[in-house]
């Protein structure tokens, strides 16, 4: 009975997948009441913003952006999870706000505030100097609401914002370039336990999301941390796991997800009027990465961008870097971060996915309530 439902979901899943990649080659979008698209994040949702900024976390040069046409400051061969859904909803890629181009007309449709190397917590990724932290993002928006308050009017405004699609996803770093940085990470870890580090991180983040409410969103879809134990990095780096992922850091990241997933409830709750939704990452790339062949795929652990290590992960990706023939067939992109076919599994799982994906609603009911 269990490998006969097995092969049933496979299957389904399989459908799925493959009339969402129809959707896409054929650019049909979905109808939906979503204005614009304010994004928030790291470097999994970056489009520029570092570009702007001195920072060691670039993604600017090649080979970056190989199937996208070419570098643009996305740290993946393609497009983001974003970009994918923004598509679907048919809004158009969101400009990075600290892009001299993105004003007037262009913010009426939403802005990236995304920034490679940003976290939860303001300190976060400051070895790699300059990044926009989540605090500052939502500065950012302030400024840009400020701006599109000036320009429809406050009534218009206000349901501009209360029907867009506001996206969060950060937490990673936190962990990645934050607790699990050996330079940074001995006084964090020496005075403070894994639980008492996310609660920290999640005291923070209450305070953020509530802000972004009272900012007048109200469609907001967070992002939890995925499996960091299995990126290509942390393999490399941690070679006594062998041929399985690293089990600190996901355990780490299932510990805050836990509890994120308790503050989304009680933010939903306790905020009047909120649309708050739990996008679960970390369920589907570990789905992705098990069942990585019946999406497509022929590599589930390694950097299609590599230069050192079993996995690819010792070196970032780089000029320098040798890259994989078919990018399609990676679920990896570098050494951190997921490939344009991996972001349209994640994507369409987001726009489309059951309770265990994204709850209470996916993003294509969000975008009709």
């Amino acid at each position: 009975m269990g490998i006969t439902l097995y092969l049933k979901r496979t299957t389904i899943l399989r459908i799925m997948f493959m009339v969402f990649k129809v959707l896409l080659l054929l650019r049909i979008g979905i109808s939906s009441d979503i204005p614009a698209s304010f994004v928030f994040g790291d470097s999994l949702l970056d489009v520029g913003n570092n570009n702007y900024i001195y920072s060691l976390a670039k993604a600017n040069h090649d080979p970056f952006g190989i199937d996208f046409g070419m570098p643009t400051g996305r740290f993946t061969n393609g497009r983001t999870v974003v970009d994918i859904i923004e598509q679907q909803l048919g809004l158009g890629f969101s400009p990075p706000y600290l892009a001299p181009t993105t004003a007037g007309s262009a913010v009426l449709k939403g802005v990236n505030y995304a920034s490679g190397a940003a976290g939860i917590l303001n300190y976060t990724g400051q070895i790699l100097g300059g990044r926009i932290n989540f605090d500052e993002q939502i500065d950012n928006f302030a400024i840009t609401r400020e701006e599109i308050i000036n320009r429809i009017g406050v009534t218009t405004a206000l349901n501009l914002f209360k029907k867009a699609l506001f996206t969060v996803a950060l937490g990673s770093n936190d962990f990645l370039d934050n607790y699990l940085t050996p330079v940074l990470s001995i006084p964090e870890r020496e005075f403070l336990s894994p639980e008492s580090f996310v609660a920290m991180m999640i005291s923070r983040l209450r305070v953020q999301l509530t802000r972004v409410f009272n900012l007048g969103a109200r469609k907001i879809v967070v992002a939890n941390v995925g499996p960091i134990g299995c990126i290509p990095y942390m393999r490399d780096y941690n070679s006594e796991a062998g041929d399985d992922c690293v089990t600190f850091p996901n355990e780490l990241a299932r510990l805050f997800n836990t509890q994120l997933k308790c503050l989304i409830e009680e933010l939903r709750t306790n905020l009047k009027g909120s649309l708050f939704v739990y996008a679960d990452v970390y369920h589907i790339v570990e789905d992705i990465i098990i069942n990585y062949n019946d999406y497509g795929f022929e590599n589930s652990n390694s950097s299609c961008c590599h230069v050192a290590g079993r996995f690819g992960g010792l070196i970032p990706c780089s000029g320098y870097s040798e890259v994989c023939e078919d990018r399609s067939k990676y679920v990896f992109w570098d050494t951190y971060h997921t490939s344009d076919a991996a972001n349209v599994v994640i994507a369409e799982r987001f726009l489309n996915g059951d309770a265990n994906d994204i709850s209470p609603v996916n993003v294509l009911l969000l975008s009709q309530a």
